[in-house]
């Protein structure tokens, strides 16, 4: 009789834990969806599904696994504790096999249909707000004209990679900012992200008792500013099966 009442209880609370998860979890997905229809302007939409899309899903998938879980151990009125806490804990492996299942779809699958979409943005014609007719994307030659030497030099180091739509009737131009293929930082001195490591260099070797020091010397491809920071190196993890050791960094 009390194994009764205490399932009842836990059957009330649970349902409500669940439904307020789930109703969390797919307020947050719809948010998203409306925050990106309402979005008109093609770059930031591109941005915002470039920036927030998959994250967002995933949070969203996450809270509903576990809303699922919860209401699951709610649908069941008899038994005694000890078979709820075995059902708790087959739950929580169900979950953790689906959340592993959804996570590697986001982060494996998803990210191809995302990059058609985020191509279809980009390469959507731009409309212009003097004429309303559509600009045209000028080519990799075509477009330096229109950008300065900084924003050329972000280019030539692959950190950046601009798109210029012109409306050849009133010359109006329209400049747009991509992320490139390639890493570097933004430079202190002139802001541009063209500051890059042109050398590495070890002060103090690793052991398996003692850390590291490594100094990287950083250069801006534009201004030419200098600058070096220095990085410390995990000791020496050993290898078991093997005499000599490897860093771990």
């Amino acid at each position: 009789m009390e194994s009764y009442l205490y399932l009842e209880k836990w059957n009330l609370i649970g349902r409500y834990i669940a439904f307020a998860i789930g109703a969390i979890g797919i307020l947050m997905a719809a948010y998203h969806f409306l925050r990106l229809m309402l979005t008109v302007e093609l770059k930031k939409r591109y941005d915002f599904i470039n920036r927030y899309e998959i994250r967002s899903l995933w949070t969203s998938a996450l809270l509903i696994i576990i809303a699922i879980g919860f209401y699951v151990n709610t649908l069941v009125n008899e038994g005694e504790i000890i078979w709820l806490l075995v059902r708790v804990f087959v739950t929580i492996m169900v979950g953790l096999i689906i959340g592993v299942i959804i996570s590697n779809l986001l982060k494996f699958y998803y990210p191809f249909y995302v990059e058609k979409r985020l191509r279809k943005l980009r390469y959507t014609p731009r409309k212009s707000p003097k004429t309303g007719k559509p600009m045209k994307l000028l080519s990799e030659e075509e477009e330096d004209v229109y950008l300065d030497e900084g924003m050329q030099a972000e280019e030539n180091v692959f950190s950046v990679d601009y798109d210029v739509w012109i409306d050849e009737e009133t010359g109006h131009t329209k400049i747009e900012k991509y992320a490139g293929h390639l890493v570097a930082l933004q430079c202190p001195e002139c802001s541009y992200q063209t500051l890059k490591v042109v050398k590495e260099e070890i002060l103090e070797s690793p052991t398996e008792t003692e850390e590291g020091e490594l100094m990287k010397f950083y250069k801006c491809d534009y201004c030419g500013y200098k600058e070096r920071k220095a990085f410390r190196v995990a000791r020496l993890k050993k290898v078991e099966g093997y005499n000599k050791s490897s860093a771990v960094l």
